[in-house]
């Protein structure tokens, strides 16, 4: 029989959404004298050791939620000084104009890792209940409505066979239940296709965000820092480029965004990072450094177009799960968090009045009317503006953030990832230096500083619907895109004695959701491995 536990709200993922949503219902149930009670289920280690941004935080949120977060202790100790901006070709750097929605005064370079295992004891200080180890591996609806998830179970060998000490999955079932997963969520992609929470509004379009901190030499570091950049190493057709933060204690985050929408089936994430660290205005600072960490993670780039139907019976969507972020500002922690704010709300609205299991109808009409939404509604055709290239991308944002300012009478559109790619016989093949392992590195190496661990005696979380598919299709049309997309090494063609095969290492996920988005038929299924699994990022 299926153990069962009881609360008022479930939520689903203890990054900064899922945590500030439990922070807004347990200060409204205080306010209140309610009692309403929260739990929040989180799939790795302990809260923070799957997250990964930048990150320059814009305080705006936190400022409404806890205001007085500086008496807290709160991790916002580099306040963002020097913005730069940079063009880069292979030998040159040139300094841009920084674009205003980059303008970073009054923000704070953080570990959004720290930021978030600091929130996490703000939440159970209010009374949350937080499970990290137990991820939702499942939707729990009844009579037509979400009434919680269903855990992950422990001990099923990869023969599929229970082992010694098996424990199968929980019923966590809750009044209101609220998706906040992060890009990509499983369960929410599963919920949109159930309840057509994308109908009528674009596909969703991502990037994937390679990210290392080093630890520099103090003559080389400047607290505050915060420079961006745009050129090479990629071509002028596909979207992408860095960000370098100086953080404390001598450390800098660097890393690379590339649009999942690129063309060339030739082109590597991974390898076009380990290039960008190469130029000549880049590699000075890392000269005599030491790499100390290494992760990856998509994120969402469709911006307003591309927000689904937010709410269905018994439950939300919120965070960067629903895609909140703010391209143009390289920003999205403040807006998953306001978004967290007004779903947590809606649900303190409609348990205080004992209604369970309604549509949340007060929440997207709420964001309707907050900053969030006006603010993605003004930058709305600059990410897609650069599906026509570099240039032509540069002189739509000048257009729509000097002249139009938002007011541009068409909205363009996204359109889905997977369906971008070039065939690789018509494609240009491109050669990345074999790394040396000083300044630039090999995925498994990467993998290694990532502190990665999946046990290994468990079923696959990464199946292909049609096994075929990789040799048959995928590798004479595509020369095997996984191998280059996947920042981790998981995909691997592998020569046999009859005919090439693919193999899955997937001990090596780190759990960055790519191959769910990029696969040219959509053939990969990512689903939750065992509770604790993945990487175990210290401060990303």
């Amino acid at each position: 029989m299926t153990e069962t536990m009881e609360y008022d709200v479930v939520i689903v993922g203890a990054g900064p959404a899922g945590l500030t949503a439990a922070i807004r219902l347990r200060q409204q149930a205080i306010a209140a004298k309610k009692d309403f009670s929260v739990c929040v289920l989180e799939k790795s280690s302990e809260v923070g050791a799957h997250i990964l941004s930048g990150c320059v935080l814009e305080p705006r949120s936190l400022n409404e939620l806890l205001p007085d977060w500086r008496e807290k202790g709160a991790p916002l100790n580099v306040a963002a000084g020097d913005d730069r901006f940079l063009l880069l070709t292979k030998n040159r750097a040139f300094r841009l104009p920084t674009p205003p929605q980059m303008h970073n005064k009054g923000n704070y370079i953080i570990s959004l890792a720290n930021f978030c295992r600091w929130l996490a004891k703000e939440a159970e200080s209010l009374g949350v209940q937080i499970f990290p180890g137990f991820p939702a591996a499942d939707v729990i609806i009844e009579d037509g409505k979400v009434a919680g998830v269903m855990t992950g179970e422990f001990g099923r060998g990869k023969d599929g066979k229970e082992k010694p000490g098996y424990q199968p999955g929980m019923a966590i079932k809750g009044k209101y239940t609220l998706f906040a997963e992060g890009c990509r969520g499983s369960i929410s992609e599963r919920l949109m296709k159930q309840f057509g929470l994308r109908e009528g509004v674009d596909p969703q379009t991502y990037g994937i965000g390679l990210k290392e901190i080093w630890e520099i030499k103090p003559e080389l570091h400047k607290a505050g820092k915060v420079v961006h950049s745009i050129g090479w190493p990629l071509d002028a057709q596909t979207y992408g480029g860095s960000f370098m933060y100086h953080m404390e204690n001598n450390q800098v985050a660097v890393g690379f965004v590339v649009g999942l929408d690129y063309r060339n089936p030739h082109l590597d994430p991974f390898g076009e990072f380990q290039r960008f660290k190469t130029h000549p205005a880049i590699r000075p600072y890392f000269e005599g450094a030491k790499r100390i960490a290494y992760g990856a993670r998509a994120l969402n780039e469709g911006g307003f177009q591309s927000i689904p139907k937010l709410v269905f019976p018994g439950g939300a969507m919120i965070g960067c799960g629903a895609g909140f972020m703010n391209v143009p500002k390289v920003k999205g922690t403040h807006t998953a968090m306001k978004s967290a704010i007004l779903a947590a709300d809606s649900v303190f609205a409609a348990l205080r009045d004992n209604v369970h299991g309604a549509e949340l109808t007060s929440y997207p009409e709420a964001l309707k009317k907050s900053w969030v939404y006006e603010e993605l509604r003004k930058v709305r055709n600059i990410r897609p503006g650069f599906h026509f290239g570099l240039y032509a991308g540069l002189l739509n944002s000048a257009l729509e953030t000097f002249i139009l300012r938002g007011r541009s009478p068409w909205t363009l559109r996204n359109h889905a990832d997977h369906t971008q790619l070039k065939k690789a016989a018509k494609s240009k093949k491109i050669a990345y230096p074999k790394p040396d392992g000083v300044l630039t590195f090999d995925r498994l190496s990467s993998v290694f500083v990532s502190s990665t661990n999946h046990e290994e005696d468990q079923p696959s979380h990464l199946t292909l619907k049609d096994a075929n598919i990789p040799v048959q299709y995928n590798l004479p049309n595509y020369d095997a895109p996984e191998q280059r997309y996947c920042p981790a090494g998981v995909y691997e063609i592998v020569q046999t004695e009859s005919q090439p095969r693919l193999q899955i290492n997937a001990q090596n996920c780190v759990h960055c959701k790519t191959c769910d988005i990029k696969d040219p038929t959509q053939n990969i299924v990512w689903k939750t491995p065992e509770g604790g699994g993945g990487p175990n990022y210290p401060n990303m």
